[in-house]
Parts: C-alpha cells; sequence; structure tokens
C-alpha cells in the first residue's frame, strides 16, 4: 500500500532546515508531529524528599537537555547558587552545547563525550575524586547506573524529572500509513490512549533496538527499522521504504 501520511511520535522541529519537511516535499507526504509522551518535572519538595543537597557535589553529570533545564530549575527553586567551580560532564555536544542557556560556557569546566554514556565514562574515570549528582527522570537507562557503579565513582541520582503519558483521544479516529515511534514509552503511551488498537494496515518505524524490542513485544510488526549502515537516520529509513512502495 503507497504511504501518503505520517506522524510522527515527537514535537515538529523547530527549523524550517529539518531533513522531515525535505522528505515531505520530496515524496509528496503529508507528515504531522505530536508527541506522545512529554516531561513533567518533580515538585521541589518531592527532591528535597529525597534528601538531595544540592551544595554536596562537585560535578553534575548530564545525559540530555531535559536534564539540564531541570538541574537549573531546581537550583533555582532551592535557592541555590551554582558555584563557578562546579564541574559538568555532558553525554554530547548537543547537551553541553544546550547548557550555554544558563552558564558562561568559556568560564566554566565542561566535559563532552561521544554521544554514548560509555565514553563520557571515560572522561568520568579521570575525575573520580569529585562527587557526582545525576538529574535523571523516572526512566534511567540501565546502562548508565552499571558503567557508574563499575567504576566506583561517588555518585547520587536526584529524579528532578518524569517521563507522562500524552492525552492523544483527539487521535481515535484519525488514521495515518506510517506510525514513527523512538522510545518503548511512545508505544506504551500508544496502548494507554487506545487500549484496542490493531496494526491493520498502518505501518510501523522503530528507530532503535529497544524501541524495536517494544513494537514486537506488543505484537506489532515493526515494518521500518532504524539506525542501519544503509540507512542510519529515520527519514533516510523512511525515504528508502516510501520509495519502495509508493513506485509500485
Amino acid at each position: 500500500m503507497k504511504v501518503k501520511t505520517i506522524l510522527v511520535s515527537q514535537p515538529a522541529p523547530k527549523t524550517e532546515t529539518s531533513p522531515y519537511f525535505d522528505l515531505s516535499d520530496k515524496q509528496k507526504v503529508k507528515i504531522d508531529f505530536r508527541p506522545f509522551i512529554h516531561v513533567e518535572g518533580v515538585p521541589v519538595r518531592e527532591v528535597r524528599n529525597q534528601k538531595i543537597h544540592l551544595s554536596d557535589f562537585t560535578a553534575i553529570i548530564l545525559t540530555s537537555r531535559n536534564a539540564v533545564d531541570h538541574f537549573f530549575r531546581i537550583a533555582e527553586e532551592m535557592r541555590f547558587k551554582v558555584p563557578d567551580t562546579m564541574k559538568y560532564f555532558c553525554q554530547s555536544e548537543a547537551v553541553a552545547y544546550y547548557l550555554q542557556k544558563y552558564v558562561v560556557y568559556r568560564k566554566r569546566k565542561i566535559y563532552v563525550g561521544n554521544r554514548t554514556f560509555p565514553e563520557l565514562m571515560k572522561l568520568i574515570k579521570k575525575h573520580k575524586t569529585e562527587k557526582f549528582l545525576l538529574p535523571s527522570s523516572d526512566k534511567l537507562k540501565a546502562i548508565i547506573p552499571t558503567e557508574l557503579d563499575k567504576v566506583g565513582v561517588n555518585w547520587t541520582r536526584a529524579d528532578l524529572y518524569r517521563t507522562v503519558v500524552s492525552d492523544l483521544s483527539d487521535l481515535e479516529n484519525v488514521f495515518y500509513d506510517i506510525l514513527v515511534f523512538f522510545s518503548p514509552s511512545g508505544i506504551e503511551s500508544l496502548f494507554q490512549n487506545f487500549p484496542d488498537f490493531k496494526q491493520n494496515d498502518t505501518r510501523i518505524a522503530a528507530f532503535g533496538n529497544t524501541t524495536i524490542k517494544a513494537v514486537e513485544k506488543a505484537g506489532l510488526v515493526a515494518n521500518i527499522k532504524a539506525p542501519s549502515p544503509e540507512t542510519p537516520s529515520m527519514t533516510m529509513a523512511l525515504e528508502k521504504y516510501i520509495k519502495e512502495v509508493n513506485k509500485k
């Protein structure tokens, strides 16, 4: 069956140069964006109940932009002035760049990993005497505490935000040729909103092994899988699939 409509389970891109817009133009398909999950901050009183004292820490491990936002939100709500001596360990360049929203970049000690947490651990190992705070969501990838404990660094997890299922009730009678997912939480949201969901002729695109496994565990078929050597991005995987089915 030909593809005419796609729903991406993420917020719409903020830049006009997004590859999704190029895909829409080139392949003449309609692409809508709708986050299936969203993030909510944990109230400061709940953070205090975790016995978190920001002054105890000399370094912060930042794995996402959400972690950056909510660390500084809690610092402000706790009236804690983050010292200039604080060290920041960022999982990727994107996270480090986002940190500039809150700190004067050139005046801070910022260490940047190469996208994956094991890569960041190479830098953390070199600073084992620091006291690390890990701002986290309620859903923390198992590899993170495993890697930190393996090295034996002094670290504390702080749940500062949580992943929440979005209300999608207005989409009940709206159908798309392809649904695009990037996390197991997206699949969870799909079934929380639509417990009787049947895949039928809907194609499902899944990014990452954990998402693909979640699709299959839910009894669905992942028709489009990314990344792969041939299609390292989701838009490339979508374009390859659309070209194949739409030319028939």
